[in-house]
C-alpha cells in the first residue's frame, strides 16, 4: 500500500508544504507572504457580477481592488451585470488566464474578502490522513529538493528509461524515451516502460501543479490499450473529479484533462523567461542563512546579493534576526549578476 507523508517548511516570507508518495515528492505548496489571499482556491468572496458573456454562459466578476474573476453559469441561473454574489474560487490565476469562481449565493455589498483559503498546514492535512508533519532541517532538505524536481524538464524513470515534462500555452506535452532500459523481450519492455511513465507522469504532474489538455507521446507501437487506460485511471485517480480520458491513438499518445487548481509551482518560481523569479532568490537566501544560523548558533554571517534581490530579502532578514538575533551583515554587490547569492560565516 502507498503512503504518504507531510512536511512543512516555514521561513520569514514563505511557507512550503510537500507530500511525498513513498517517499518521492508528490504535492509541493508554496504560499509567500505577499500572495493576495482573494486569488487562493477556497477563498470565498462578496463579489460584484461586472459583465455578463451569454455566447460563453460566462460572467465577468469584480474581486476588488482591480482584481477579476471568471464565473461559468448555467442557463437558468443568468446573473445579472451589478448583482452582488458570494463566490468561491476554485482555480488560480495562471498567465493570461483569470482566477475561476464559482457562485454560491446572493451577497450583500461591499465587495470584500469573507473567508480566507486554508493555509498550507491545512491543505496538509486535507491530503494526508496522518496527522504527524515533519519540520525542521529534513522538511527544507526535502522541500529544496522538490524544488529541484519542479524546475527539471527531463525525469528518469524507475528500472530505465525517461520521461519529459514541458508544458505549453496550449498544452502539457509528456514524451516517454526507452533510454538506457534494456531487456530480452522489447515488447514486454516497452509495456513496463510505458506503464512506468503513466505512473510517474501523475505523480509529477501533482508535484508541478499542472493541469488542463496533458498529451503522453508513449514510447513504441502496439499500445495494450486497455491495460494502459486501466493504468492511468488508477494513476489520476487522487486528481478527481473532474479527470477524462481519450482512448490510445493511432499515433501511440494518450490524451487527459486534468483540472487546475492551483498555479504552477515553476509560475511561482520562476520569471517569464524561465529564470529563478527574484522573491525566489530572496528566499533562498534567507533559507540559507537561517540554516547557517540554526547550525552555529553563536556565529555571525555575511549575506550578499545583488541590488534587485537585496531590494526583497532584507526586510526578510530584519525577520529573521527577530528570531536569530543580530548576527546578520548585508551587502548590497552591484556588479553581481542577479542570481548569485552567497553567504560566509565571521
Amino acid at each position: 500500500m502507498s503512503a504518504r507523508r507531510a512536511y512543512l517548511d516555514e521561513t520569514p516570507g514563505e511557507t512550503r508544504g510537500l507530500i511525498t508518495l513513498d517517499g518521492r515528492p508528490e504535492h509541493l505548496l508554496i504560499r509567500r507572504d505577499d500572495d493576495d489571499p482573494r486569488l487562493e482556491p477556497g477563498a470565498r468572496i462578496a463579489a460584484r457580477v461586472r459583465k455578463v458573456e451569454p455566447a460563453f454562459a460566462s460572467a465577468f466578476v469584480d474581486l476588488g481592488e482591480g482584481l477579476e474573476g471568471m464565473m461559468e453559469y448555467p442557463p437558468d441561473r443568468r446573473p445579472v451585470e451589478g448583482q452582488m454574489l458570494e463566490v468561491e474560487v476554485r482555480s488560480a490565476p495562471r498567465p493570461g488566464k483569470l482566477a475561476a469562481v464559482r457562485g454560491v449565493r446572493p451577497a450583500e455589498g461591499p465587495v470584500r474578502l469573507l473567508a480566507s483559503a486554508p493555509d498550507v498546514a491545512e491543505r496538509l492535512a486535507a491530503l494526508v490522513r496522518s496527522k504527524e508533519v515533519v519540520t525542521g532541517a529534513e522538511a527544507r532538505r526535502m522541500a529544496d529538493a522538490a524544488e529541484e524536481t519542479v524546475l527539471s524538464t527531463l525525469h528518469v524513470l524507475p528500472g530505465g528509461g525517461v520521461l519529459a515534462i514541458e508544458p505549453t500555452r496550449a498544452l502539457v506535452a509528456v514524451d516517454v524515451d526507452l533510454g538506457p532500459r534494456k531487456g530480452p523481450d522489447p515488447k514486454s519492455l516497452t509495456r513496463q516502460l510505458n506503464l512506468a511513465a503513466v505512473a510517474e507522469t501523475a505523480r509529477l504532474l501533482r508535484l508541478k501543479a499542472l493541469g488542463g489538455l496533458v498529451v503522453i507521446d508513449l514510447a513504441g507501437r502496439g499500445h495494450d490499450g486497455t491495460a494502459l487506460l486501466s493504468a492511468a485511471r488508477a494513476a489520476f485517480a487522487p486528481d478527481n473529479p473532474g479527470v477524462a480520458f481519450g482512448p490510445i491513438s493511432r499515433f501511440g499518445t494518450l490524451e487527459l484533462t486534468i483540472p487546475r487548481r492551483t498555479r504552477a509551482a515553476a509560475d511561482i518560481l520562476l520569471q517569464p523567461d524561465g529564470r529563478p523569479g527574484e522573491r525566489t532568490l530572496a528566499q533562498r537566501l534567507i533559507r540559507q542563512a537561517e540554516s547557517a544560523a540554526d547550525v552555529e548558533t553563536g556565529r555571525s554571517f555575511r549575506l550578499r546579493a545583488a541590488p534587485a534581490v537585496a531590494r526583497l530579502a532584507w526586510p526578510l532578514v530584519d525577520r529573521l534576526a527577530e528570531r536569530q538575533g543580530a548576527r546578520f551583515e548585508r551587502v548590497v554587490e552591484p556588479d553581481w549578476p542577479r542570481d548569485r547569492i552567497e553567504i560566509e560565516p565571521l
